[in-house]
């Protein structure tokens, strides 16, 4: 399983992890249709997953996702950047961040609720940040994407607009709004190619919520350049080239109407 940073002293195996396919030896992952119980190599707790290496290595979802998360919280929470899509790409460039994984649903909703915090027209703080990230953890599971057909990026940036809108159940205009961005966040990310690309997820994303924030609550976040994809080359299912919008140089004729 992908995971960034260094793997624990004392593993076998202890060194630098891998940031594609398989943390601890690079060999190409298996993906189940069934759940198994599996031993992590990392903290040796038992775990159930659908994400394994042929070779025997099994990372749980909380040992995949440690180490990264520090990083992504890092730049959050020192940003002073308005602009989401910026405070993403700078978490996705992040040394050892994985090609693929949850970390990306973090860098989304986290990376919104940080530009929103710069913003500041709603109040946003860090703590609203960490309320992010902490309901995102419910609900992002690696590889789930494929498995019901739930991205945790679309869940995580309900969550903003959840905590912006005051949404909870029994609410109804704040639960309703929150749902919606949820649904178009679902609907851009399975309106791109495949093979799945979190990545691409990310930048999908935020362009569908922050499109609804203007539309529905009055947010004006910047929409700045849009970045021209540099990973390619590290995606271990292989990257759809030209048919992404993230991949080779921008044509600002094919930024979104109303954007500037």
């Amino acid at each position: 399983m992908p995971v960034g940073g260094k793997i624990c002293d004392g593993v076998e195996g202890a060194g630098t992890r891998k940031t594609e396919n398989c943390l601890i030896c690079g060999e190409s992952l298996l993906y189940a249709e069934t759940s198994g119980q599996f031993t992590c190599t990392l903290c040796g707790n038992l775990d159930h997953g659908h994400i394994r290496c042929p070779q025997g290595h099994f990372i749980c979802e909380a040992c995949h996702n440690r180490d990264a998360l520090m990083g992504i919280e890092d730049i959050l929470f020192a940003t002073r950047s308005k602009d989401p899509f910026e405070i993403a790409e700078l978490a996705m460039n992040a040394p050892g961040l994985p090609m693929l994984g949850c970390q990306h649903a973090y860098i989304a909703g986290g990376s919104l609720m940080a530009a929103l915090r710069n913003e500041g027209s709603r109040g946003v703080g860090d703590l609203q940040i960490r309320e992010v990230l902490t309901r995102t953890l419910t609900q992002a599971h690696g590889g789930y994407c494929g498995l019901t057909g739930v991205c945790g990026i679309a869940p995580a940036v309900g969550a903003v607009f959840s905590i912006l809108t005051g949404a909870k159940c029994g609410t109804d205009e704040p639960q309703h709004i929150t749902m919606e961005a949820v649904i178009r966040v679902s609907r851009a990310i399975a309106a791109l190619p495949g093979p799945s690309c979190c990545k691409a997820y990310v930048r999908a994303a935020l362009a569908a919520a922050v499109d609804y924030l203007r539309e529905r609550l009055d947010i004006q976040l910047p929409w700045g350049e849009r970045a021209v994809c540099t990973f390619p080359e590290r995606h271990p299912h292989g990257c759809p080239g030209e048919s992404c919008p993230s991949f080779g140089p921008v044509n600002p004729d094919d930024r979104q109407e109303g954007h500037s």
